[in-house]
């Protein structure tokens, strides 16, 4: 059974699946990795959301404040066991629905071109692509996303 937790960046299962994360993009990023690294640190997040499934964390998604109607979503992640099975949405909505909570209009993302799946969920869950904000903005392998709340 799939649980929830919201928490922030302290919680050790979220620490956990982050490092997994890290490795996962720099396979996948390869030489650019140390660019994106630098805007992906997750020191003082306080908004995390945590999947477990049957105690176990399996995925694992992060917001902070872009502006003061604005959250962007960080640091989405699903172990390769627990892809395809609705993990990334639940951790996705439940961001989305916290920042509503909190008073904020939309969410925007940055995700790499290479991303194909994460590209395809966040098509699927809403979000359109708009012009590359801040430090994506001359970065070509950088997509980035918004969504009304």
């Amino acid at each position: 059974m799939l649980t929830l937790i919201r928490t922030n960046s302290e919680n050790k299962n979220f620490q956990n699946l982050v490092l997994e994360l890290d490795k996962d993009l720099a396979k996948k990023n390869g030489d650019t990795n140390d660019f994106f690294a630098q805007y992906n640190k997750t020191d003082l997040i306080k908004n995390v959301v945590v999947a477990l499934n049957d105690y176990l964390p399996v995925g694992c998604g992060a917001m902070k404040e872009f502006d003061n109607s604005t959250m962007e979503i960080k640091r989405m992640y699903v172990t390769i066991e627990m892809r395809g099975k609705g993990v990334a949405v639940a951790v996705l909505n439940d961001l989305e629905s916290w920042a509503k909570e909190l008073g904020y209009k939309k969410c925007v993302l940055e995700t790499g071109d290479k991303m194909l799946e994460a590209i395809g969920l966040y098509k699927k869950s809403g979000y359109k692509i708009i012009k590359n904000y801040g430090q994506y903005e001359n970065i070509e392998s950088s997509i980035c996303f918004e969504k009304e709340l």
